[in-house]
């Protein structure tokens, strides 16, 4: 579902139906100073599955991860600048698990996939969306169950499934503004009432200022994406409607490197022992947990 400075402006080209709008001013979240910190489980290397890495990876030690922050609550930066977020919790359990250590670097989030294909990294984290169409040039090693989820202020009454004429925050180049506010908007019009007014901000924070300050009725976002941003409002946000297009995240590895079997069974162990369930709950996200690690778990 993804893709994805705080209190930045809109972007320009949004709608001509929000020219006259102010541009946001006056913080409402800042994702930065939140209270949720990194956690670190206890685990060990385990012998049996670091066997399964490829031998120049286990023998260099490291796990280079490409990642695009910000996209809060699974990849972004603490105030002092440290990527941090419930993805890499889970993937630095994960290179524990392997013996490794995890380095990340930051990346446009549409470069993650070439610069991987291109030796620059072992692998993407960044709440890839695991597709059949995205299987045809990589792998994934699904860690995780997303869906779209929409958010509206707390008593507005908002039905996602009839929110013609509304207007509607999301992120650019997610799934939610590229595919599913159109789709919506579209049926709106086929069914001769006013389109969805798609409002896209350039960072999820953006957008959920924009609510909060009522220049959009509502926003519709990934289901953890979603979650976070209700739990660290204050109460302000409740999530509304159901969840949309359950879809799972993935790490997308080299198509058929041994590197796919090595980070399912590590995440596996995380499952069965427990340390997986901990990181989520940590983070607020337990209700996208998986019980079972595949590779490319998405069907068409």
């Amino acid at each position: 579902m993804r893709v994805r400075s705080v209190c930045a402006k809109v972007l320009p080209a949004v709608t001509a139906a929000l020219v006259a709008l102010p541009l946001l001013t006056g913080c409402v979240v800042d994702e930065s100073a939140l209270d949720t910190k990194p956690i670190t489980v206890k685990v060990d290397k385990q012998p049996e599955i670091a066997a399964k890495l490829p031998a120049n990876i286990r023998e260099s030690g490291v796990l280079r991860v490409g990642t695009n922050p910000p996209y809060q609550p699974n990849e972004f930066k603490d105030r002092d600048g440290n990527i941090i977020g419930f993805d890499v919790d889970l993937m630095n359990a994960v290179a524990g698990v392997l013996g490794l250590k995890a380095i990340y670097s930051e990346s446009d989030f549409d470069k993650i996939i070439p610069a991987m294909q291109g030796g620059t990294y072992d692998l993407g984290m960044s709440s890839f969306t695991d597709s059949v169409e995205r299987q045809k040039e990589v792998d994934f090693v699904d860690y995780f169950s997303a869906g779209i989820k929409w958010a509206q202020k707390v008593g507005r009454g908002i039905d996602p499934n009839d929110a013609c004429g509304l207007r509607v925050g999301v992120q650019s180049t997610t799934v939610e503004d590229t595919d599913e506010i159109p789709a919506k908007s579209e049926a709106c019009v086929k069914a001769g009432k006013d389109p969805i007014v798609k409002v896209k901000f350039e960072t999820q924070d953006q957008v959920v200022n924009a609510v909060l300050l009522g220049q959009v009725d509502a926003f519709s976002a990934d289901s953890p994406v979603t979650a976070y941003a209700v739990k660290k409002t204050d109460g302000q946000l409740e999530e509304v409607g159901p969840l949309f297009d359950a879809a799972p995240y993935g790490w997308p590895i080299i198509k058929g490197s041994s590197l796919g079997p090595a980070l399912q069974a590590a995440l596996q162990y995380l499952i069965d022992n427990g340390q997986y369930a901990e990181i989520a709950n940590h983070w607020g996200v337990e209700a996208g947990m998986i019980q079972r690690s595949v590779i490319n778990g998405a069907k068409g």
